[in-house]
């Protein structure tokens, strides 16, 4: 039987090793405004041959940013003005919006992993040299995790996992279906819409870990 002496170590241990556990595994989050990606096609539609796009800031993920140009967009409701465009150019073009907005949208986006558009709705894009009415496009982009193959191994996690993920502060809660996605080309990551992240209390630069590295009931 340990005495008194031992028993606080012991449990200091313990208590350092599951703050560890948690530290070891902090993930950012990133909170993710309604925003626009074009293809170069598009992007000509809406700024003029040959336009090119301004960087404003970048973001955290490798050379991704956020342009100066802003661009209207408007579906059967209504319409949303000064929604930013995230560069660089795409392939196709993408409309990412919270459920919220799709209520005054009056557009029915569903929830999808971005770059996966195949049966998605339109919506109409307003730029200062024209307009374009995309035929599919529109999504709530599904939460999830960026990360390099160094990061998942040390989580023990794949691309295409789901996880639950703990969120802390006020509105404490833990979130369900979020996707992890791996690339070398990642940084360490969290992505969620302004619903969600209203939803639980958080912000840019708050941090989230793997519920399965939290192993203390009143986290």
């Amino acid at each position: 039987m340990l005495n008194n002496n031992e028993l606080v170590e012991k449990i200091s241990k313990e208590v350092l090793k599951r703050i560890n556990d948690i530290n070891n595994h902090k993930i950012v989050v990133g909170v993710s405004n309604r925003h626009v990606h074009l293809s170069k096609e598009d992007l000509e539609s809406l700024f003029g041959k040959n336009y090119e796009l301004t960087v404003k800031s970048t973001l955290k993920q490798p050379g991704q940013f956020a342009a100066q140009e802003c661009v209207t967009i408007r579906g059967p409701k209504g319409e949303f003005n000064n929604v930013r465009i995230l560069g660089p150019i795409r392939d196709k073009s993408q409309v990412e919006i919270s459920l919220t907005d799709s209520f005054k949208l009056g557009v029915k986006a569903p929830i999808k992993e971005s770059g996966k558009l195949k049966g998605t709705p339109g919506i109409e894009i307003i730029g200062p040299c024209g307009r374009i009415s995309m035929p599919e496009g529109t999504i709530i982009a599904l939460r999830h995790i960026h990360m390099k193959p160094e990061d998942a191994k040390f989580m023990n996690v794949k691309d295409g996992d789901f996880v639950d993920v703990q969120f802390f502060g006020e509105r404490k809660a833990v979130m369900g279906n979020v996707l992890i996605r791996v690339s070398d080309k990642y940084a360490l990551e969290m992505h969620l819409d302004t619903d969600e992240a209203n939803a639980v209390g958080i912000k840019n630069n708050d941090y989230v870990v793997l519920k399965k590295f939290v192993r203390w009931k009143y986290w």
